[in-house]
């Protein structure tokens, strides 16, 4: 059973699924290039949709400084993991960032934030927030790259983690007939689901439950070749 990682995966994962006879291939398909912040605009409240984000906030000392003590709302586990280590306060964690945008609307429409971002990002938080007249400053913090690959080899399954690896994949490749493709959220199955349905979207939007979906799907349906 071989697979694909568009990302590097962590050691447990591939311990895992080494367990059950997988080869896997990682070869990330895009990579992180940080901007200089124009925008120094702080609101009293914080958004964050990515890892990406938290960590280079974090690197920045000034920028960190000015944000100190400040609330933080923010999209996935992980982001959530990552802010409370580095010292911020998380009010709320949601999983996508859809959810996130009707819970501030919701709970906290007379509140002033600070979205820390991409530049290639899902509109649904700022349109939202702005289309029901709340103040929303933006912090572009890095450029998602794509990366140029074209895979020759065929895998029984192809692992994604962002709509942006996806996206990064189809410019030099098509969907293998013969391959499964798995999301490790709805944002990025939505953008694979354009190419192919041949795919599984983890139930919740976390490592644990995409090597879950991954397990599932192939005591199912897959068969030695």
């Amino acid at each position: 059973m071989r697979l694909l990682s568009t990302k590097t995966l962590s050691p447990s994962i591939k311990d895992h699924l080494a367990k059950i006879g997988t080869s896997i291939v990682e070869y990330p398909l895009i990579k992180i290039q940080p901007l200089y912040l124009t925008n120094q605009k702080i609101q009293p409240m914080l958004i964050f949709t990515s890892q990406n984000a938290v960590r280079l906030v974090n690197k920045n000392n000034t920028l960190k400084n000015k944000i100190a003590g400040k609330k933080s709302f923010c999209v996935g586990e992980k982001t959530r993991e990552l802010l409370k280590k580095f010292g911020f306060k998380v009010i709320e964690m949601k999983e996508n960032a859809n959810e996130l945008a009707n819970f501030l609307v919701e709970k906290y429409n007379k509140n002033s934030f600070s979205f820390f971002c991409g530049r290639k990002r899902r509109s649904e938080i700022e349109s939202l927030l702005k289309k029901n007249s709340m103040t929303i400053e933006i912090h572009e913090l890095y450029d998602t790259l794509f990366i140029n690959k074209k895979f020759k080899n065929p895998y029984d399954g192809i692992i994604f983690f962002s709509p942006s690896a996806v996206l990064s994949f189809f410019e030099n490749n098509k969907w293998p007939k013969d391959s499964h493709g798995f999301c490790i959220g709805k944002s990025t199955a939505e953008i694979l689901k354009k190419y192919t349905t041949n795919y599984s979207e983890a139930k919740h939007p976390n490592e644990d439950q995409l090597l879950q979906t991954i397990i599932n799907y192939f005591s199912k349906h897959y068969v030695k070749k």
